[in-house]
C-alpha cells in the first residue's frame, strides 16, 4: 500500500494539519486522516514512515473497542465506503488511516496518566523530589512503577508545547465535577489498559488521553493509547534503573542524534532502512496488542 504523506496528494483540501493528522471539518462531524507522516524534536520530517498511520489509528481503534464498557467514543464509523462524498471516492487510499468521528466539545486539557518514572517525570523526581507536585518516596530509580498511577493533566495547546498544571487549575478550568470525572475515567482507562497489555508482554508506561462531550455525555476522543500518545515498553527488557526500549519513534531520533543537525527545519534526508526500521517497530506492536485488528487491515500496512 501506497504511504500517504498528505491529502493534498489525493486532491483533498483539509480544515487542518497537525503533525500526522489531516481534518477535514464537516459541520457537526470531522473525517480524521492520520497520514504517514513524522516529527521529531518537534520538526516534521521530508520523508515518510510508510504505514504508520495505519497503526496509529487501527491501535486507537482496538482501544476505542475494548473500553466501550467504560467510556463512550467519538466514533461513526472507520469504513470509508461509508464517508461522504468526496472522501468515498477516495476508499483504498484512506482505508484503514481514517475515521468519520461526532464533532465534540473538547475538553482543553490533556489527560496524562503516569504509571512509571520516566522522561519528564524522572528530572522533575531528580529536582525535587516530585512530579507535578505529587511528593513520591525517596530512592525510586529511572523506570520504577510508581507507587500508585497519577493523574498528571497538562494544558491542550495548539502551538508549542503542553504546559503541566496542577489537578486544582483544571478544576478552575472546566469546573470541580468535570475535572473529577477527567481524573477518575483516565486512571481507570490507564489501569485496564496496564492490565490488558501486561500479559500480553507490554508495559504501559504512561500515556494521555482526551476528552469532549458529544450530546451530553463525557467521551473518549483523538488518539487512544498509541505510540505517539504512549510509551510501551517490552515486559521483557524490562530493568528498573535503565532506559527501557520501548515502541515508538525512538529509532529514528536515535538516528538523528548521530548527525550534524541543530533540531531546526530544514530537517535531514533518511536513509530507507531506518525508516523501514521505524515501521516494523510500530506494526509490531499492533501486533502483539491487536493481532486481529493488525490481520484485519494487514493489507493498508
Amino acid at each position: 500500500m501506497a504511504a500517504l504523506r498528505s491529502t493534498r496528494d489525493l486532491g483533498l483540501d483539509p480544515t487542518y494539519e497537525g503533525k500526522v493528522r489531516d481534518m477535514f471539518d464537516l459541520g457537526d462531524r470531522y473525517l480524521i486522516v492520520t497520514t504517514d507522516r513524522i516529527s521529531a524534536f518537534d520538526v516534521i520530517m521530508n520523508d515518510v514512515v510508510p504505514g504508520r498511520g495505519v497503526v496509529l489509528n487501527v491501535m486507537s481503534l482496538g482501544w476505542f473497542k475494548h473500553f466501550a464498557d467504560v467510556v463512550p467514543n467519538h466514533l461513526i464509523t472507520a469504513d470509508p465506503a461509508e464517508f461522504p462524498a468526496p472522501f468515498n471516492a477516495h476508499a483504498e487510499a484512506l482505508a484503514g488511516r481514517s475515521v468519520l468521528v461526532h464533532k465534540a466539545e473538547r475538553f482543553p486539557v490533556e489527560c496524562v496518566v503516569r504509571g512509571y518514572i520516566a522522561g519528564s517525570g524522572w528530572k522533575s523526581y531528580g529536582q525535587d523530589g516530585t512530579i507535578c507536585g505529587h511528593r513520591l518516596p525517596e530512592g525510586l530509580r529511572l523506570a520504577d512503577r510508581l507507587p500508585e498511577a497519577l493523574f498528571t493533566p497538562s494544558t491542550k495547546e495548539d502551538e508549542g508545547h503542553d504546559e503541566n498544571i496542577p489537578f486544582e487549575t483544571v478544576v478552575e478550568m472546566i469546573g470541580e465535577t468535570d475535572a473529577a470525572l477527567l481524573r477518575e475515567i483516565s486512571l481507570k482507562l490507564y489501569t485496564e489498559g496496564a492490565s490488558y497489555a501486561l500479559p500480553r508482554g507490554v508495559i504501559l508506561a504512561d500515556t494521555k488521553f482526551e476528552f469532549g462531550v458529544v450530546g451530553g455525555k463525557l467521551t473518549l476522543i483523538d488518539e487512544v493509547l498509541t505510540p505517539d500518545s504512549s510509551r510501551f515498553w517490552p515486559a521483557a527488557e524490562y530493568k528498573p534503573g535503565q532506559e527501557p526500549p520501548s515502541w515508538d519513534k525512538q529509532i529514528l531520533r536515535n538516528h538523528l542524534e548521530t548527525l550534524d543537525w541543530d533540531h531546526s527545519p530544514p530537517p535531514p534526508a533518511l536513509p530507507a532502512e531506518i525508516l523501514e526500521k521505524t515501521s516494523r517497530r510500530y506494526q509490531e506492536v499492533l501486533s502483539i496488542l491487536f493481532p486481529a485488528e493488525a490481520a484485519q487491515w494487514q493489507k493498508y500496512l
